[in-house]
């Protein structure tokens, strides 16, 4: 497989977040089928993104998928922090199976993956409208990491009288 074969064809009302993550990953790829942990630098990143990744360590034992880190937007749509739960534990899908197939998906072809998927968060506050799986291999040959991207909005307000108050003091 050629490192082209890992182009992933986004549609075209994706999020310009989720398009820059992915020019990123690809520009890191550097020819090769999927880049490195060592290559991702948080400050050459598209600032916009950072609040919303997730990197998850691929493990060889029952847990599988595990959270090594997980960004300050991520944990605010989730309400808590799975950083070093496995993803089964602290999985952010509308089941774990779901968030499970998807990393094993990414890691069986290593090829990323888009789930379009919209979910809303249990608190009911945010809808998650995509994310985004890149694979990324130390030894080039096998995903040892997963970085994930979710692109969430505001399901409703948190304070829906907030905007009135606002206007009246105007």
């Amino acid at each position: 497989m050629s490192a082209n074969d890992n182009q992933l064809k986004l549609p075209p009302n994706c999020h310009q977040d989720t398009l820059a993550l992915y020019g990123y990953w690809l520009e890191k790829c550097r020819g090769r089928r999927m880049p490195a942990r060592s290559d991702l630098d948080p400050i050459e990143m598209p600032r916009a993104v950072l609040p919303g990744i997730c990197l998850v360590d691929v493990v060889p034992d029952e847990r599988r998928y595990v959270y090594r880190l997980v960004g300050t937007g991520d944990v605010e749509v989730r309400g808590y922090d799975p950083t070093g739960k496995s993803v089964a534990e602290g999985y952010f899908a509308p089941t774990p199976a779901n968030a499970i197939a998807c990393y094993d998906r990414v890691v069986a072809t290593k090829v990323p993956l888009l789930d379009a998927e919209p979910f809303m968060a249990p608190n009911g506050r945010y809808v998650t409208e995509e994310t985004l799986f890149l694979p990324l291999s130390e030894d080039g040959i096998n995903v040892n990491m997963v970085l994930a991207f979710s692109y969430c909005r505001h399901a409703r307000p948190s304070n829906p009288h907030l905007g009135s108050e606002r206007r009246r003091a105007s």
